[in-house]
């Protein structure tokens, strides 16, 4: 029944969940009338020891959620989907970030927030420790990427979660374009049936 799904969405790097694909997940999720406790964003800290820890708080708030990634919340919904047996949903994620982050150990600012912080080798390492093998239960994963993506090279998440369901669009950008259009499909994964769907309205996302 479509009362009884959950969702833990989990923004990416330097995001919130302010950012426009998490607002218009829950603006989604109010106009089909599902229980708000059963969304849940979590404002995640910077450093992934402790935003692993809130999100495993979510997670154990909610009956089996699906979970729903992007970009670097892939990276960590790709870890717990294993750790749980969950399902999740990845939206341009990142594969191996400690490997892409050099460049990046330098003094960064939250996009929402306007935090300011300082990633270090500390960061880099709990990112590795949160690696694991590619996805063996193909059918619980399903990837959305876009050739487009300025930020991460989708052809790395394509190897590394081949034989998951894959759906590569052309173009795009690493913010993932046209993300309302992909609504519909999106609840479909988190549980949805057809019938439940007809009161989302993609006009109001426009």
């Amino acid at each position: 029944m479509s009362n009884s799904v959950s969702v833990v969405y989990i923004h990416g790097f330097n995001s919130s969940p302010a950012s426009f694909k998490a607002q218009q997940v829950r603006k989604a999720w109010s106009q089909l009338g599902l229980p708000a406790e059963q969304l849940l964003i979590p404002e995640l800290h910077h450093h992934p020891q402790q935003a692993i820890a809130q999100l495993q708080v979510a997670i154990e708030q909610l009956e089996r959620p699906v979970l729903v990634g992007s970009s670097l919340g892939g990276y960590y919904a790709t870890y717990l989907a294993e750790r749980y047996g969950l399902q999740a949903l990845l939206i341009n994620p990142a594969v191996r970030p400690h490997r892409l982050f050099d460049e990046f150990v330098a003094e960064q600012e939250n996009l929402y927030s306007g935090e300011r912080w300082l990633l270090t080798d500390s960061h880099l390492q709990a990112l590795a420790a949160l690696e694991v093998p590619p996805p063996r239960d193909a059918q619980r994963f399903c990837v959305w990427l876009q050739t487009g993506d300025e930020t991460l090279d989708y052809c790395l998440a394509e190897q590394y979660y081949a034989g998951c369901s894959v759906h590569i669009e052309e173009g795009g950008d690493h913010g993932f374009q046209r993300f309302s259009e992909h609504l519909p499909a999106l609840f479909a994964f988190v549980g949805l049936t057809p019938s439940a769907l007809q009161s989302l309205d993609l006009s109001a996302f426009e």
